[in-house]
């Protein structure tokens, strides 16, 4: 299964993305985190990383030579690409997880991310995983991915919504688009969410969207508090949440609940 986390800045992508990581890899899958936000610099370290990989983008020489390398003899040139073909530098790896990075955007006036966008649609494209493999994709914030064709290479989206009414509006923008390329599994999960009286209101907005919600993730204090030193905590409200989240999102592509 190759699933995008998309939503709103600031919704809390990452945090679901670690989550759902953490605990596909206690269930027993390999998991494999691509990293295709050009902005948020602080994943690895969510996922208990102490350095990230070196940007994918450097193997094809960076963003002036992607299109001209991306057909010269590589392993981004290959029609099937396996994580073991990568060079060890392009990735960090622990204990069954596995984080990949497209690229960041690292200083003023270098031109827009497109060809970013590009080199994740192509690598996700021609990604083979294994059956007890799982691929999680944090992408950027809002919609532009899909103007990119990222999602071409994905099976399944999961909307990230909190309380504010923007966050349902780009979650509703979000499953539109998913559609329109055929994209058949597009979910919601709440986060950040203060009360069940919240989280009802969300749902019914979601609903009248014709937006299933999946799961609920409430405010969790640990999670704040980990978040000031960038790991996620290995217990508590959150950790628990997130086991029903991928329970339904491995039922539903039909992979067992243990790896």
């Amino acid at each position: 299964m190759k699933i995008s986390v998309c939503g709103k800045g600031g919704s809390g992508k990452s945090t679901i993305v670690a989550l759902l990581a953490n605990e596909a890899r206690a269930k027993g899958y390999r998991v494999l985190v691509v990293d295709s936000d050009e902005s948020n610099s602080g994943l690895f370290n969510m996922l208990g990383f102490d350095y990230p990989p070196v940007p994918l983008m450097e193997l094809v020489g960076g963003k002036k030579n992607l299109q001209r390398k991306m057909g010269k003899p590589s392993v981004l040139a290959e029609s099937r690409i396996v994580l073991e073909d990568l060079p060890p530098q392009y990735l960090v790896r622990k204990d069954g997880l596995t984080l990949v990075g497209i690229g960041k955007i690292l200083q003023s006036l270098e031109g827009c991310a497109c060809p970013m966008g590009v080199l994740s649609r192509e690598f996700l494209k021609k990604l083979a995983l294994a059956e007890d493999e799982l691929a999680i994709v944090d992408m950027e914030a809002g919609v532009e991915h899909f103007g990119r064709g990222v999602e071409t290479s994905i099976d399944s989206v999961l909307i990230v919504v909190e309380p504010p009414l923007e966050s349902v509006s780009v979650g509703q923008k979000i499953h539109d688009l998913a559609s329109e390329i055929g994209i058949r599994n597009v979910w919601a999960v709440l986060n950040k969410v203060p009360s069940e009286a919240i989280a009802k209101r969300l749902r019914t907005e979601l609903q009248k969207r014709q937006i299933e919600v999946v799961g609920c993730i409430y405010f969790d204090a640990d999670i704040f508090s980990s978040s000031i030193d960038g790991r996620m905590p290995v217990k508590g409200v959150a950790v628990q949440e997130i086991k029903d989240v991928l329970d339904f999102l491995l039922a539903k592509v039909g992979l067992p609940a243990t790896g």
